[in-house]
């Protein structure tokens, strides 16, 4: 968990600037017509669509902006066609990192995302070449404030959770992604506020870069994060957590 919990944290600690607003909104409701797409405009029956409405919410998008979103999806509404690609590369000191995309035009992603890795000190890698070193996984953040670990594991066992690790002042809830949405209502229901939830892919290993490697690849996974058609970023680096104090502190 060590790469993923860590950029996890300063992900969703960092507050979203009124700046970046729109890009937040933009990267929700890509996410929620692909959702409706694919599994229908029924938050009850699709948990993928109830989990993006879900984050959409609580980042105060309108009602009218999720709306809209999931009658694109359904084709209720004209929209632009979205397409599901999953990039693969690595980063600098052989970092393995994977990029959840959702583009309307392929060609123009993969040269914007290739320019990105390169100035970075890193490249794209063919379908397969990290891919193996990740597994999907259901992530809940609950802040360690918030409960008792014994009880919050008795709970998130109960609700089907697979494990609870502690990541500095923050639970994390491990589920497999099926069990993601059940998890996360039972938890809720037992009264405890969702720092963050999210389906991600967590390295099976991790890769240790410190100094000007360890710069470059938090460079990189902001730039990557900071990307329009970019849904999602998982690599497996390990940094000191001096440094990545000394990354959120900036």
């Amino acid at each position: 968990m060590s790469g993923h919990s860590k950029w996890s944290s300063i992900k969703h600690k960092k507050a979203i600037t009124d700046s970046k607003r729109g890009r937040v909104f933009t990267k929700m409701i890509k996410e929620i017509t692909i959702a409706a797409r694919l599994g229908g405009g029924d938050l009850n029956s699709n948990p993928r669509l109830r989990t993006a409405v879900t984050v959409a919410k609580k980042q105060s998008m309108p009602n009218d902006n999720i709306d809209r979103a999931i009658k694109k999806g359904t084709g209720e509404i004209a929209g632009a066609s979205l397409e599901e690609i999953t990039y693969e590369g690595y980063g600098p000191g052989g970092v393995a990192i994977m990029v959840d995309v959702l583009s309307d035009n392929r060609n123009r992603t993969v040269a914007e995302l290739r320019f990105v890795f390169s100035r970075r000190g890193g490249n794209l890698g063919e379908v397969g070449c990290v891919g193996w070193m990740f597994k999907k996984r259901g992530v809940i953040g609950i802040e360690k404030s918030a409960i008792d670990e014994d009880k919050l594991l008795e709970l998130a066992l109960d609700a089907g959770a697979d494990d609870v690790t502690l990541d500095g002042d923050t639970f994390q809830v491990l589920t497999s992604p099926d069990k993601l949405n059940a998890v996360r209502d039972a938890l809720e229901k037992a009264s405890l506020a969702i720092a963050h939830s999210e389906q991600t892919r967590i390295p099976e290993n991790t890769v240790a870069v410190s100094g000007h490697a360890a710069e470059q690849v938090l460079k990189l996974m902001e730039e990557l994060e900071d990307h329009d058609d970019v849904q999602n970023v998982a690599a497996n680096f390990d940094i000191s957590d001096q440094e990545m104090a000394q990354f959120s502190a900036a």
